[in-house]
């Protein structure tokens, strides 16, 4: 699940940079000053349109009669949150225009971070990226906390999407309970979001601890929409441990709130159906469960609201048809999903990493060329008929041999991988003993060109010399598999600067920091796994985090570009040599 509950936290966020202005809130026909339809707008709930741009349009009438700029202001960004994008991007430009020369210290910063929040909103991570990085920057100039506070959980959310969920948990629980500038709503919108990170990264004690403290305070200060909200995400928490009618329970209530006068967002109405389909798919209610799936397609064919699950939807929905041999409904939710799955592939860098990996786009394809034959084989010539299926043969001889050809030089590569490790261990220690006596030496590079001449004249043969040796040491002593290790560190504990650090290691080394790290733990990786049975036997995971990867996709990522080979290939043929 994606934190969607995040972006009503940043319509929260947008109460606090109203201008601080009092002095124009006269009565207009309406008889409501612009306090009043300000408490209206931001107090309506998510989904009721009418309402919401009937108050923003009095709003911004009102303060262009009066001519008051500050209002205006205010005006453009009320009504720009009902709009669709090129609108809502029109009115944005038309108040970074009037606040140009604003000596307020919300500007420019705001409109960069509402910028952000509209590409959110329409699956523009990149772009959204860009404006919530352009919105923290404004934001530290003015030494705005609060806008810090936005941009930070902003980009938290699209953290979250590349699977960085322990880092998303660790900066919205600052927020929620170390910042005292954050208000009630915000913070119970940061607890929620934190309640989400915490069931991905199965801290299920602390998710519960904050589900129901949502529950009883939103109940207890009659906050129907937050209540289910939080009864929602419950209904994820048992979900997740399988308890799948608890599950039921709660987001059947959850279903008939969000979709009543449609008081849900299009986040609250996808998530609902989502969980509920996958609750029911658990009981193996397969029918129950297809028909909540075909609920999403239709929003989403309505909504264009694409998020990494739906593949999870398409693939449910897919063998489904497949398994009552409905084609045709089955082609129909081929063509879905790779068109979902090519939105994703453009808008987001890395795909979610608990989605299906079986129905990936190159099978798809090749499924649905066979199933467009079968179906044309009913309605064709036998001769056209013939011709089909002999392409399609055709076709599937070429995969078949491509994969096996890639197969089999993934083997390759691994078993020479594996045998250069057996060859070098005696000659490991030789190795170490002559760059021993080789760092003695004056520094003389191998190519025709000196190094020197490369670096910097400021550098001394002395200073690169005891870099050298402390670089020595650091792969010696294998700390670099030590986590969080960056140039600045690695600078500060060998006592020099980052310049000289690095250019060192691009000079001697022949490569740039990250890559020099990341070459250490691969090799270093590829050494042990062959030489150490237990450390193989560990799962990928705690491999990857004692080699001080992040998580298991950087590292999986890694290891194929440094060794040209995937990581299962090695590990599968270093089992098959040992038991030859």
């Amino acid at each position: 699940m994606k934190l969607k509950y995040l972006l009503m936290l940043l319509v929260i966020g947008n109460v606090f940079f109203h201008a601080q202005t009092n002095n124009a809130e006269k009565k207009i026909p309406e008889k409501r000053t612009y306090k009043e339809l300000e408490d209206e707008f931001y107090k309506a709930l998510p989904g009721d349109t009418n309402r919401t741009k009937s108050i923003a349009g009095s709003y911004l009438k009102k303060a262009k009669s009066e001519k008051n700029m500050p209002q205006i202001a205010e005006g453009y960004v009320m009504i720009h949150f009902e709009e669709d994008l090129p609108n809502a991007l029109k009115y944005l430009d038309s108040l970074q225009r009037i606040t140009r020369n604003s000596k307020e210290n919300i500007y420019p910063a705001r409109i960069y971070l509402l910028r952000g929040n509209l590409y959110l909103k329409t699956n523009n991570l990149q772009a959204a990226l860009n404006n919530y990085i352009l919105g923290l920057k404004y934001a530290k100039e003015k030494g705005n906390k609060r806008q810090i506070a936005m941009a930070h959980t902003s980009i938290a959310y699209l953290n979250n999407y590349i699977g960085k969920h322990a880092e998303t948990a660790k900066v919205l629980k600052h927020y929620a309970y170390d910042a005292d500038y954050m208000n009630q709503d915000e913070k119970n919108s940061l607890k929620l979001n934190l309640a989400d990170a915490y069931i991905e990264i199965n801290k299920m004690d602390s998710a519960y601890a904050l589900i129901q403290e949502g529950l009883l305070d939103s109940k207890k200060n009659k906050d129907v929409y937050r209540y289910y909200q939080n009864l929602g995400l419950l209904g994820y928490y048992h979900l997740h441990l399988k308890n799948y009618q608890k599950a039921i329970n709660g987001l059947l209530k959850c279903e008939k709130y969000f979709f009543t006068k449609n008081n849900g967002s299009k986040r609250n109405h996808n998530y609902t159906l989502l969980y509920l389909g996958k609750s029911y798919a658990g009981l193996q209610e397969k029918e129950k469960a297809a028909e909540l799936f075909r609920k999403i397609d239709s929003l989403v064919l309505k909504t264009n609201y694409i998020y990494p699950e739906l593949r999870d939807v398409y693939t449910y929905l897919i063998d489904y048809y497949k398994e009552n041999n409905d084609k045709e409904k089955q082609l129909y939710y081929v063509d879905r999903f790779l068109k979902v799955d090519q939105v994703l592939d453009n808008q987001f860098r890395y795909i979610s990493r608990e989605l299906p990996r079986r129905y990936d786009t190159p099978e798809l394809q090749q499924e649905k060329d066979d199933i467009t034959n079968e179906l044309t084989k009913r309605k064709s010539l036998f001769y056209i008929v013939l011709s089909l299926l002999l392409i399609s043969h055709l076709l599937f001889i070429n995969v078949y041999f491509k994969y096996k050809k890639s197969e089999k030089n993934y083997k390759k590569i691994a078993q020479d991988l594996i045998q250069s490790v057996n060859e070098n261990r005696v000659g490991k220690n030789n190795d170490r003993e002559m760059n021993k006596e080789i760092s003695s030496e004056p520094l003389v590079s191998e190519s025709p060109e000196n190094p020197e001449d490369k670096t910097s004249r400021t550098i001394s043969e002395d200073i690169a010399r005891n870099i050298l040796h402390e670089l020595e040491i650091f792969e010696s002593k294998d700390q670099f598999l030590n986590k969080g290790i960056t140039l600045g560190s690695l600078a500060k504990k060998i006592k020099t600067n980052s310049k000289y650090l690095s250019e060192i290691i691009n000079t001697y080394k022949g490569k740039n920091f990250a890559t020099y790290l990341n070459d250490l733990r691969i090799d270093y990786a590829i050494s042990r796994l062959a030489n150490d049975k237990k450390f193989r036997s560990y799962k990928i995971p705690f491999i990857a985090e004692e080699l001080g990867y992040n998580n298991e996709q950087a590292f999986t990522l890694a290891f194929k570009k440094r060794t040209g080979t995937p990581l299962s290939v090695y590990l599968k043929e270093i089992e098959n040599m040992s038991l030859d």
